[in-house]
């Protein structure tokens, strides 16, 4: 791994999600976009690219059916990564309030940008 590169990385459903995260955290990690669909063969070329067995893996998707099933099927092919729930009521990770998702992000050792905890 090069020193550039992050061992952490957040899996997301989509490119909306990412864009929010991006803006709250100041450290240089990865954050994957599942873009809804997660199929064996994709899994697989996402497992490979990334390294996935040997980094910090963190799954924040939305709270609903597909996010749900997305949560699922993650949990099942990366047994060692760890759960960011968004509170339902906001239903999106990209609706979620900033302040609010930057306390989750912090919560799992996450460095985000210090205006969005106050």
């Amino acid at each position: 791994m090069d020193s550039n590169e992050s061992d952490k990385v957040i899996i997301v459903e989509g490119l909306t999600d990412k864009k929010q995260i991006r803006k709250i955290i100041t450290e240089q990690l990865e954050i994957i976009c599942t873009n809804g669909t997660f199929g064996v063969e994709r899994f697989d070329e996402m497992l490979e690219t990334h390294d996935l067995d040997n980094k910090d893996v963190y799954i924040l998707v939305d709270e609903d059916q597909s996010g749900m099933k997305l949560r699922k099927q993650l949990a099942y092919e990366l047994p060692h990564a760890e759960h960011i729930y968004i509170n339902s009521e906001f239903k999106e990770v990209a609706t979620t309030p900033e302040q609010v998702l930057a306390t989750l992000l912090a919560s799992k050792d996450i460095s985000v940008n210090p205006i969005f905890l106050s």
